[in-house]
């Protein structure tokens, strides 16, 4: 089977990198990872990308004025690698997608979209939200990235109740758990044919 050229776009540890990379050296996923982007200076994403022998960019959003200048040196760095499949690992910016990676970015989100999606929801955000409405379950979702927060067509998701004498960081284990098992399953998928790409 081929395998596909990924590259990661995270703003923090990379706790999501960091299991896709193992996942894959343990032929669990048929991809390479081939680089990472970083929105945010100095990120430990990018000491582990280093580490592993994986180019690393940092593109600090804070240094540009706008998003189009942002997502611009986003794609001057994608490009230098021509990716296959491109995955979000807790990205915390918009990215404007060039037409040739449409349909070929991946986003792995801490709810059940559409609910609690969209600019802001992120994190511990995310499960007090569920939390204050009262939810039976929440999970997780990964999706194709459009050009909006949280949107684009959902490959899958995982879900888990949500019991009584449940906190926000709880619910953050446990939904990370899902995302763990999710993530790698949504790209298998990709990789395997049995979720198209869009085309280059």
């Amino acid at each position: 089977m081929p395998r596909l050229a990924v590259a990661v776009l995270a703003s923090g540890s990379g706790s999501t990198f960091q299991n896709l990379v193992e996942r894959a050296a343990r032929g669990e996923i048929p991809i390479d990872v081939v680089a990472v982007v970083s929105s945010k200076a100095g990120a430990a994403v990018l000491e582990r990308a280093r580490r592993a022998g994986i180019a690393a960019y940092e593109c600090d959003r804070k240094a540009y004025p706008d998003d189009a200048a942002f997502s611009a040196a986003v794609t001057a760095a994608l490009d230098r690698h021509s990716p296959d499949l491109v995955c979000m690992a807790g990205f915390l910016h918009l990215y404007h997608l060039p037409p040739r990676y449409a349909g070929r970015v991946v986003n792995v989100h801490p709810s059940l979209l559409p609910k609690y999606g969209g600019k802001g929801f992120y994190d511990l955000r995310v499960h007090r939200a569920v939390l204050a409405a009262g939810d039976a379950e929440t999970g997780c979702t990964v999706h194709f990235c459009d050009e909006r927060y949280d949107t684009g067509p959902i490959i899958l998701q995982e879900r888990i109740a949500v019991e009584p004498g449940d906190t926000p960081e709880s619910l953050r284990a446990k939904v990370q758990s899902l995302e763990r098992r999710a993530y790698p399953e949504a790209i298998r998928r990709i990789a395997e044919g049995l979720v198209p790409l869009g085309s280059r």
